[in-house]
């Protein structure tokens, strides 16, 4: 057993030690109140248990001789929380946390956390087992729900566990119960790789009722995603240096963008009016155009064009295919991929190479080139050896 200080680089260590291997001044950090205190400690049976005590020296070191006393007295599994605490307090735990409820996606995580505690809610939390969580996703299987879907339920769970173990609510143990359990579906598998040429986009776009027009087109020239089209208040909008200005609060990963406007997505806002009652961009009878309605709008004019529609439809097109569109026309243009991903928001190559596509095109592009540096190195080769001869 044993108190560890944590160092501004997150490396638990001896609290004999002066200097990080990062290189910090362990010494001159304690003196500033900015490192943290754990104490470290084996339970029956060998494994190591590590609880974040704070920033008091002093309370570590209570802490570690109360656990001390615990093991000796062999009441150690009462200081383990999840040896005591049900899904359903963990759950509550998770959502009362202001970080989870300034998430964007709260509401889905409550409903995905509410339908995994009705099958494990009254569970002590260490009790479950890997196989239980597997047999949930052949269960969730067998009832007809999509694999995708099982997935986000168990992922809900398992962001929420990972979150208590990082406040030191919640133990190892637990922790890897959950990292075991594979995803019912491969990684990419769901991905969309749907892209419309630009004759497709424009016989779209002629058959979209005047108050869809603008979105849509938005999506096509910008590659924001839907919601933050459909929210974009004129505030952000700066039409005199052609450039639509996020903040951290607009976006999905809370990062401000900038977005350039391209010349016809500017006369389509020129053109759009301004409502005195309303300050969102794209409305419809004086109110906010919802998600539910342009994809309603999308559909028929897609059905009017003749051009498939649904996730499920093959080769069918969905709004959200747009920004792949973006992405992938903005790297034909010989745009530069990181100022791709800062117009898009894509902080990881991953994501990036996700929505970008490549096609036939591109495969017969790279086909001529290599021929041509071939002629070009052959042809090289050819002068090379009449100049010796």
């Amino acid at each position: 057993m044993a108190v560890l200080i944590e160092c501004l680089c997150h490396k638990k260590q001896s609290l004999r030690n002066k200097v990080c291997s990062c290189g910090v001044d362990l010494v001159k950090a304690k003196r500033a109140n900015k490192v943290n205190y754990w104490i470290t400690y084996r339970l029956p049976g060998g494994k190591q248990r590590r609880e974040l005590i704070g920033e008091s020296i002093e309370e570590a070191r209570d802490a570690d001789g109360k656990r001390r006393v615990q093991k000796r007295e062999h009441r150690i599994f009462e200081i383990l929380p999840e040896a005591r605490m049900t899904f359903n307090e963990l759950r509550d735990w998770y959502l009362g946390l202001e970080k989870t409820k300034a998430l964007r996606n709260y509401q889905t995580l409550k409903t995905l956390l509410k339908k995994f505690c009705f099958e494990f809610g009254d569970r002590i939390v260490n009790s479950v087992k890997r196989s239980e969580l597997e047999n949930l996703q052949i269960k969730r299987q067998r009832e007809g729900m999509a694999l995708a879907t099982i997935d986000y339920e168990l992922n809900a769970a398992k962001i929420m566990v990972n979150k208590a173990f990082n406040d030191g609510v919640l133990g190892g143990d637990t922790l890897r119960v959950f990292k075991g359990v594979k995803l019912m579906l491969k990684k990419n598998a769901n991905a969309r790789n749907r892209v419309l040429s630009p004759q497709e986009f424009y016989q779209i776009l002629e058959k979209m009722p005047q108050a869809g027009k603008g979105p849509l087109l938005a999506a096509f020239r910008t590659g924001m995603r839907e919601g933050e089209i459909l929210n974009l208040v004129w505030s952000r909008v700066d039409l005199e240096n052609l450039l639509i200005k996020l903040e951290a609060s607009d976006t999905k990963d809370r990062e401000p963008r900038l977005i350039p406007i391209s010349a016809d997505l500017l006369e389509m806002l020129k053109r759009t009016p301004r409502a005195l009652h309303n300050p969102h961009v794209f409305l419809w009878n004086g109110r906010k155009i919802r998600g539910e309605q342009l994809r309603v709008w999308v559909k028929k004019a897609c059905e009017d064009a003749n051009i498939p529609y649904g996730r499920t439809v093959n080769d069918g097109f969905v709004p959200h295919d747009l920004r792949h569109g973006f992405v992938t026309y903005m790297r034909k243009a010989g745009v530069d991929k990181s100022v791709i991903m800062e117009i898009t928001g894509h902080s990881t190559d991953a994501m990036f190479h996700r929505y970008n596509e490549i096609d036939s095109d591109d495969r017969r592009k790279a086909t001529r080139l290599l021929e041509g540096f071939l002629r070009n190195e052959s042809a090289s080769v050819d002068q090379t050896v009449d100049q010796e001869k």
